[in-house]
């Protein structure tokens, strides 16, 4: 059984983008190889042979987006319970270590960007937070130790 990934849209958007991009940058790595082979002796040619690394590298990763994108679930948010931390959600919490707020946003895995307070459903923070509500207390369980948060808002 295959596993569903959940999503935003943008971030079905932007997986979108991306593939159309690489798939215009294969075209650009054909035509290197095609000039490379006018070249002659291709077992010396390190242009040849750099574009051909270069073009199973791309395929490698073409293959690894598409599957992403077959397997992607749109989350809809009139489906979502509102009152708990799910996919999809920002997450005002209080870390009760340091006293500071700060905000994530639960995605997934392949959305994740911590730089701009996207966190994985996956990550030790986003499986704490998951399905939790307003007003309790999680401990996720961090390299640096036991990280306390205490959920203060949940929105859409």
């Amino acid at each position: 059984m295959t596993e569903m990934i959940y999503v935003t849209k943008e971030g079905l958007d932007r997986l979108k983008a991306e593939l159309a991009s690489m798939k215009t940058e294969r075209m650009r790595i054909a035509e290197t190889i095609g000039h490379a082979r006018e070249l002659g002796d291709l077992s010396e040619n390190a242009e040849y042979h750099a574009a051909k690394e270069a073009q199973a590298h791309l395929h490698a990763r073409i293959r690894d987006i598409e599957d992403k994108v077959a397997r992607a679930v749109v989350l809809d948010g009139q489906e979502i319970d509102s009152d708990k931390a799910y996919i999809g959600s920002s997450v005002r919490v209080l870390n009760k270590n340091t006293q500071k707020e700060v905000t994530y946003q639960l995605v997934s895995p392949v959305e994740a960007d911590m730089a701009a307070g996207k966190i994985s459903t996956k990550s030790p923070v986003g499986q704490a937070l998951l399905g939790k509500s307003i007003g309790e207390t999680v401990v996720a369980k961090i390299p640096a130790g036991d990280l306390k948060l205490e959920i203060l808002e949940i929105s859409r």
